[in-house]
């Protein structure tokens, strides 16, 4: 039988240090004594916020599977939670970095990788100095019987992912991101239009200002596939249930039944690019 819900944990901290790990394991244990099944770290949670400078350094990259994605493998098998976590990560071959989420399973095992696409480049985010944007959509997977896809933080400014993910699967789009208080506002207002007009849930889990430095901070929340808020929180570790009785109610009301029709769009987009 496939299980009716999911438990996910939003961690609202971060671990730059090697030292900060053990406080990894224990937000995770106490997530996982609260119920859950899953947990979402911030955006680039085990570094330090490198964008608020122009300049790159070999330190803040590292090769796939290298020692700052290892620690999070650790700890999902650990915690026996799936840990969605992140790292700037450099092509052996090419030398590209790019911005990359990954999802660990409940022993450790890789479920999916996924590079941010749209990158800021501006004060506080120089995104673009330190990474190159990814190329493409990952296609969801299964966690506990849910499908999960995957976005980071601007990315959600281009809704267009989202209700792909959605098409392809998705019953909940996790989004790890790094934005400032002042703007939460807005990102309230995307997160929830987008969870709306895909029928997902979305889980947005944001960096913390007392440890990110720069101008970081906000509450990370999870919005309802009615586009309700269903939690706003700055504690470092909130757990809330996902319910598939919630979605199937809300993608058979307006406007969730609306059908998906990509080839009207797939001919709008030729036309924009010809133009």
């Amino acid at each position: 039988m496939t299980p009716a819900n999911l438990t996910v944990a939003l961690i609202t901290d971060v671990f730059p240090n090697r030292d900060d790990e053990q406080r990894l394991l224990t937000h995770l244990r106490e997530a996982k004594a609260r119920g859950a099944q899953m947990a979402v770290l911030p955006e680039l949670p085990l570094n330090h916020w490198v964008p608020v400078s122009q300049v790159p350094s070999d330190a803040d990259a590292e090769p796939p599977f290298g020692p700052r994605e290892s620690a999070m493998a650790i700890a999902a098998r650990a915690t026996g939670l799936a840990v969605l976590g992140g790292a700037i990560v450099r092509d052996q071959g090419s030398g590209r970095r790019h911005n990359t989420a990954v999802l660990f399973g409940s022993t450790g095992e890789e479920l999916l990788r996924y590079r941010k696409i749209h990158l800021p480049d501006e004060e506080g985010y120089w995104e673009a100095h330190h990474y190159q944007p990814g190329e493409g959509l990952t296609a969801p997977v299964q966690v506990e019987g849910f499908g999960i896809g995957v976005q980071v933080c601007s990315d959600a400014n281009r809704p267009q992912g989202c209700n792909a993910l959605a098409a392809m699967g998705a019953e909940a789009i996790l989004l790890p991101r790094a934005t400032p208080a002042e703007t939460y506002p807005r990102w309230r207002l995307v997160l929830r239009a987008n969870a709306v007009t895909s029928c997902t849930y979305v889980v947005s889990v944001n960096r913390p200002g007392t440890r990110s430095g720069g101008v970081i901070g906000g509450p990370s929340m999870v919005a309802g596939p009615a586009g309700d808020v269903l939690l706003e929180t700055t504690d470092p570790v909130a757990t809330i249930t996902l319910e598939k009785a919630v979605l199937a109610r809300a993608r058979k009301e307006y406007p969730g039944y609306l059908d998906v029709r990509p080839k009207v769009y797939e001919r709008a987009w030729r036309q924009a690019r010809s133009n």
